[in-house]
């Protein structure tokens, strides 16, 4: 798939406007795999990736990944900041944090993705930035200099991101994660309508920062354990805050992985609020069903799945493929909540 903004943020190194070392020691936060990083070929790059699927396809590449990193001097830094206004800034002043006294300093984003106040950010952290675009989106650079480099201003924003009490104190979040200061409408219509009788092994796909997960543990007393799945680390780790009040009364495993890779199991029940968006904007219709499908294949015989999606997202298809009874639940507030039982013996 394209992805225009990582095109972009190397357009400086392949155009030759800014220039670095053969043996140059590169970092790349937020980093994704794609054919432009054939640019950073010769260099020494270390990648870090707090999202499995861009991990995985970093590592298939032959890139070295960390979840994240304390290592700091580099030669340059590249970052590809999130759309969360505070996350982004964040990502910026860590980018600026991890490179040496003279190192350089590039980012990227979309142009309807907050491009501008990007190059305004890096600008008034190091006192200017230089800039090209194409592919609708802008990368901005600039060198890192004792005497241009904003202080306070860096360690204010190095601190926007850091995980908080939200909702009244009753789970630990930070921006960036889906839903991070609210209860997702949809996870709370899934977790309004599970019965108090679910019991056994269970597991969470896209488990978030643990809420529904929470609701699960809290509304139904039999459930022996369960697995959390999610594919961003920084979410997961808060799933584990979230979460404490049950370890060592339930069996609870957070699980760093893509969902449609695959699961472990058997699980009596999964419950899932599959994403549809990575990456961009556009449904990914694609991510649900491989949840979907790995849900299915996760389960015992007879077990079940409950789900939530937008109304308009087309799953029905798959669901009958791979389940036995497929039942609506409830259809309000533009979701749909879906209960699917696998065969017994079968599929």
């Amino acid at each position: 798939m394209s992805d225009p903004a990582l095109e972009t943020l190397l357009l400086p190194l392949e155009t030759g406007a800014v220039e670095l070392r053969p043996d140059a020691q590169v970092l790349f936060l937020r980093a994704r795999a794609g054919r432009s990083l054939e640019a950073l070929g010769e260099f020494n790059v270390l990648c870090v990736q707090s999202f499995a699927p861009d991990r995985d396809a970093l590592q298939k590449a032959g890139f070295k990944v960390e979840a994240e990193t304390e290592t700091s001097g580099f030669d340059a830094v590249l970052v590809l900041p999130g759309r969360q206004r505070q996350e982004a800034r964040a990502q910026l002043a860590n980018a600026v944090a991890k490179a040496r006294e003279g190192g350089l300093v590039m980012a990227c984003a979309p142009n309807t993705e907050g491009a501008k106040t990007l190059e305004s950010d890096l600008a008034e952290l190091l006192g200017g930035a230089g800039k090209m675009t194409k592919n609708k989106c802008r990368v901005v650079w600039e060198t890192v200099r004792a005497d241009a480099l904003d202080r306070q201003r860096l360690s204010d924003w190095l601190a926007l991101d850091a995980p908080r009490p939200v909702l009244d104190g009753t789970y630990v979040s930070r921006p960036g994660i889906f839903a991070w200061d609210r209860i997702d409408p949809a996870s709370k219509l899934l977790a309004s309508l599970l019965p108090e009788t679910l019991k056994g092994r269970s597991a969470d796909l896209g488990a978030g920062f643990g809420y529904l997960a929470r609701a699960v543990l809290e509304k139904a007393p039999n459930v022996a354990g369960m697995d959390l799945y999610e594919a961003e680390k920084r979410a997961l780790d808060l799933a584990e805050q979230n979460l404490a009040a049950f370890k060592g009364k339930k069996t609870m495993t957070g699980i760093w992985s893509d969902v449609t890779k695959g699961i472990e199991g058997p699980y009596d029940f999964i419950v899932s609020n599959p994403p549809f968006h990575q990456a961009g904007k556009a449904d990914r219709t694609d991510v649900g069903q491989g949840f979907i499908r790995a849900a299915a294949a996760g389960l015992r015989s007879g077990g079940d799945f409950y789900m939530v999606a937008n109304r308009h997202l087309p799953y029905e298809q798959t669901l009958t493929e791979v389940f036995a009874h497929v039942v609506q639940l409830a259809d309000e507030g533009g979701y749909k909540v879906i209960k699917a039982v696998k065969a017994k013996g079968g599929r």
